[in-house]
């Protein structure tokens, strides 16, 4: 039975992810910033529960011990930062380390621990973008930057490990609690369920293309 390591599985696409696992017969261990809302999904998935900040070095050390063998990581834990966002102009710097350490740093440091497991088991790495990593939106500097970093730290890794399928995946917008975020109190209903992106993830790990950067969007639709 394959393994695989969702952080961010308590709600939005992490949890959709964890249980389209789960239901593939996968065994999943999750993480979340939240221990009753993360236990709540586990207990509902089926999933082993690990609470904690990724961003933390001990509960990412904490992670890498309920991982002794691993076939898939998926870095999906995101900060978006500061709510309503701002210029990047006025982005308070000490938040735009927050981000950063959230969304470039702690994927990297994480996937260096669990790169050994990975290895072995010629596994995937997943980590997921955005389209603001590309595209120049007002208001976006701050968390857009980060996970064009992280495509950049995705690439990279690619490049080094050619046993392993490496990918950024861009899974468009969604109605998600962080989406909301973004744009408090405007009605976010019209963007699809986290669960609609779920298929083109799963092409992935199917068919294992080359490493590189995806768009769930063009996975879908080729599909």
């Amino acid at each position: 039975m394959p393994t695989a390591l969702v952080t961010g599985a308590s709600a939005g696409l992490g949890r959709a992810l964890a249980a389209a696992l789960v239901s593939r017969k996968w065994t999943v261990i999750g993480d979340g910033r939240d221990p009753a809302v993360l236990s709540a999904a586990a207990r509902e998935i089926g999933f082993t529960a690990v609470p904690g900040d990724v961003a933390d070095p001990v509960h990412r050390a904490s992670l890498a011990d309920a991982c002794p063998s691993l076939d898939l990581l998926v870095n999906n834990a995101s900060s978006l930062g500061v709510s309503p966002l701002p210029s990047l102009g006025r982005y308070p710097l000490a938040e735009l380390e927050d981000v950063y350490r959230v969304n470039v740093f702690a994927p990297l440091a994480l996937t260096q621990l669990l790169l050994p497991a990975l290895t072995l088991a010629r596994g995937t790495i997943i980590d997921v973008s955005s389209d603001a990593a590309v595209e120049a939106y007002e208001g976006w500097g701050g968390y857009g930057s980060a996970k064009a970093a992280l495509d950049q730290v995705t690439a990279v890794l690619g490049a080094e490990n050619p046993d392993l399928a490496v990918y950024a995946v861009d899974p468009g917008d969604l109605r998600t609690a962080m989406h909301q975020r973004a744009f408090p109190g405007e009605d976010i209903s019209d963007r699809p369920l986290p669960e609609t992106a779920v298929p083109a993830f799963l092409r992935l790990l199917d068919e294992r293309p080359p490493s590189g950067r995806y768009r769930a969007a063009d996975l879908l639709v080729s599909a």
